[in-house]
């Protein structure tokens, strides 16, 4: 479980061993008191020992005593002095998150880390999509990220977009997902140039740096956007806020029988975020929740679709 998405940079990361239920009520109280564009918290079982693992993360250096306080209320006073503060630089704090994941399986995507590369060759029925240690967010492990996957798998089996757009790109991981399944062009934005040239290296990595462009925009604000035509498919893994800012140039840059993918929502803010889509136009065709996070899929005109909201079990692969 996770609250907040990984910063693009981390300083600090606080690691504390502890049971179940205080780790789970650690992450709830971290996740509602912390910025979420600065912080990230997540929980895990080490199923070797039955230990629950704690782990924050900083985009700036953070008060000690502040964090150590607010641990207590929900660990207690031995727990929290227990928690170890590392300082860590950019390149080891990702290269340490994504060395010990395992492939994640969304469809017939199998998104791994370069550990892995020779167990995922061996799938020759999956497409493999390797993601390098990087200043980005974006790895397919995440609930937000992972379901955007599976949402653009979906989509692409209804129709074959012509023209596609991955907003807030990242890593480049659904770009990059969207060329190998359709090899079709993908523009790629973000707003932070470092990602965008992660993402591009990650395109030549996976062989797709021909059909891949990454573009630095703020959301869809770049002249090769507004001069192109419209697209067929959009994902927009971002957060609450800015989803909603951006509707109506999402909706605007969305084709006649296009599929807009959303994500990075938590449950409470879909209403939101809904009603800032209907308002032009888009209708809600179906929804996926993995993990407290929700994916929207969206369609031009016509009434909503009223199939249920489902919830997805990630599924990792052992090695």
């Amino acid at each position: 479980m996770r609250e907040g998405l990984l910063p693009h940079a981390v300083t600090t990361l606080v690691r504390l061993d502890t049971d179940e239920a205080s780790a789970r009520a650690a992450t709830e109280l971290i996740g509602e008191m912390l910025d979420p564009e600065e912080t990230a918290v997540s929980a895990f079982e080490d199923e070797a020992s039955g230990v629950w693992r704690l782990e924050i993360y900083f985009a700036s250096d953070p008060d000690e005593a502040v964090i150590r306080a607010l641990l207590m209320e929900a660990v207690g006073a031995a727990a929290a002095e227990a928690a170890v503060f590392d300082t860590l630089t950019p390149r080891d704090w990702v290269a340490n998150s994504l060395s010990g994941l395992r492939p994640v399986e969304a469809g017939r995507v199998l998104v791994h880390g370069a550990h892995d590369r020779a167990a995922v060759a061996r799938r020759t029925n999956r497409i493999g999509i390797e993601i390098e240690a990087a200043l980005a967010f974006g790895t397919g492990h995440h609930g937000t990220t992972l379901g955007c996957l599976l949402a653009i798998e979906a989509a692409i089996r209804r129709r074959r977009p012509a023209r596609a757009l991955d907003v807030g790109t990242g890593t480049g991981v659904l770009a990059i997902a969207i060329a190998r399944l359709l090899h079709r062009p993908v523009d790629a934005t973000d707003i932070d140039p470092v990602a965008v040239e992660v993402a591009r290296g990650n395109a030549g990595l996976n062989r797709v740096g021909a059909l891949v462009r990454p573009l630095v925009a703020s959301g869809l604000r770049h002249p090769a956007i507004r001069a192109g035509r419209a697209y067929d498919l959009i994902a927009a893994n971002i957060l609450a806020r800015p989803l909603i800012r951006l509707a109506p140039a999402l909706a605007g840059a969305l084709a006649p029988g296009g599929m807009l993918i959303l994500s990075g929502l938590q449950a409470r803010d879909v209403p939101g975020v809904l009603a800032a889509a209907r308002a032009q136009g888009l209708a809600l065709a179906s929804r996926g929740d993995i993990e407290g996070w929700a994916t929207l899929v969206l369609k031009r005109g016509g009434a909503a679709s009223h199939r249920p909201t489902r919830s997805v079990e990630r599924r990792s692969l052992d090695r």
